[in-house]
């Protein structure tokens, strides 16, 4: 068994305020701490992908904030102290400051991660 709390965690992602920081926890499962300042908007991040947005899907708890998340079916807001679970097709905006912890597939999740970097270079 694997366990982690966030500074065990490396970073895979930060600048402007946002930080990812993941790291493979078994069963092909990662577990990411998620770091999004108010105004964040992954949307110009994603584009390139399928949709323009996210295609891995994520299990999570959002741990401080309000996210409103876009979808193909239309938007939803995640407010703290909410469970949730995101599938592919999905582009996050920060409404507040947010910090969240989630479980994602390792392989999709660093696909979308290294499209993000290559975007960000």
């Amino acid at each position: 068994m694997t366990s982690a709390t966030r500074n065990d965690v490396p970073v895979a992602l930060e600048g402007g305020g946002v930080e990812l920081r993941i790291k493979p926890i078994g069963g092909g499962m990662s577990v990411g701490y998620v770091r999004l300042p108010q105004g964040t908007d992954m949307g110009p991040a994603l584009k390139g992908l399928p949709g323009d947005a996210c295609q891995c899907p994520h299990w999570g708890y959002l741990l401080k904030g309000r996210l409103r998340m876009l979808t193909p079916e239309g938007e939803e807001v995640y407010e703290e102290g909410q469970a949730y679970y995101w599938g592919p097709g999905h582009v996050p905006l920060a409404l507040e400051d947010c910090e969240f912890v989630e479980f994602s597939p390792t392989e999709d999740f660093q696909r979308v991660i290294d499209h993000v970097i290559s975007q960000a270079g």
